[in-house]
């Protein structure tokens, strides 16, 4: 990778225009989702210490596609955005959270949670009925993907064995000691999931911000006025801009007015905090790969024909 970059400087270099349009999008990506990462890899750290694995165990409902539902909408009350939400998942599923619960939350909690419902007001000029679209595609695919994940893996076919156990690392016990000595345990183990997914975060932003200048929007202009066109349009964008769910409504908003389909604009809403390049590259983190090819897989196809049933019916 360092090589790649260094290759990509001296290419870019004779074409400041480009160049500067790589710098500033590959900052602006860097920099909007560290501060969440950070508070994510946190509150994991805190999730470690202050939770005892049994108590998130007798707080689970006996029935899988139960949890699998709650899962899906515990952003209500628990709100993170896409750059946070994998340290927690993480620290999570070594706590015990069954597989399908953790693909639950880790797809819905950046879109079913209050944060987005008011950006996406915000983005719409108050238009309630886009915000709840939104949030019950979100909960609706979230939920649908946990059940095929939990029937398609096991936990051990999924999950990396690092993250099957608890804390693996060489400092002292937690269940003892006060609540200072267990804060700092709790963000000793936040810094290490900060600095273990963030280099994901530093790759994803790279290959992101790389397309985005190199690949010229015309090439999407003849799409615009076809709906299956639009929305895989729509979707293609969403994986490559790498938004932050809480501003990513701004910028579908901004294409009501080029002839965007509102399938399309909602599929860029609904995919874009589930699937980009940052988001894969941080999965590598929790899941093997071929998890996260099927994950991936599912999550398109399921916003895709979504998304194309909501245009058709609408019509």
């Amino acid at each position: 990778m360092f090589l790649f970059a260094a290759a990509l400087f001296f290419i870019l270099w004779g074409r400041r225009e480009e160049f500067q349009t790589f710098s500033i999008i590959f900052s602006s990506i860097v920099l909007e989702a560290f501060p969440f990462m950070l508070l994510g890899a946190l509150i994991g750290g805190l999730i470690e210490v202050f939770a005892p694995r049994e108590k998130i165990a007798n707080l689970l409902p006996n029935r899988p596609v139960l949890t699998i539902f709650l899962a899906a909408g515990l952003g209500l009350i628990f709100p993170v955005c896409e750059c946070a939400i994998v340290p927690v998942v993480r620290r999570l599923v070594k706590k015990g959270l069954p597989l399908g619960a953790a693909v639950a939350y880790l797809l819905g909690g950046p879109i079913v949670n209050p944060l987005v419902a008011a950006s996406t007001l915000a983005a719409y000029g108050m238009m309630w009925k886009v915000a709840a679209i939104r949030l019950f595609l979100g909960f609706a695919i979230a939920s649908a993907a946990g059940v095929l994940m939990d029937m398609f893996f096991t936990r051990e076919q999924a999950i990396l064995p690092e993250n099957h156990v608890g804390c693996d690392c060489c400092h002292d016990s937690h269940d003892g000691g006060g609540f200072f000595h267990r804060l700092r345990a709790g963000l000793v183990h936040g810094a290490e999931d900060f600095f273990d997914i963030g280099r994901f975060l530093i790759i994803g932003a790279f290959v992101a911000a790389l397309m985005q200048t190199m690949i010229s929007r015309d090439l999407f202009a003849a799409a615009v006025g076809v709906p299956v066109f639009s929305i895989l349009l729509m979707m293609v964008l969403a994986v490559v801009l790498s938004l932050c769910s809480e501003a990513d409504a701004f910028v579908a908003a901004s294409f009501r007015y080029t002839g965007m389909p509102f399938s399309a604009q909602m599929a860029f809403m609904v995919l874009g905090p589930m699937l980009d390049i940052k988001l894969v590259l941080m999965y590598l983190s929790l899941f093997k790969k071929r998890a996260i090819i099927t994950l991936s897989a599912l999550t398109a196809g399921l916003v895709f024909f979504s998304l194309l049933v909501m245009e058709y019916v609408s019509l």
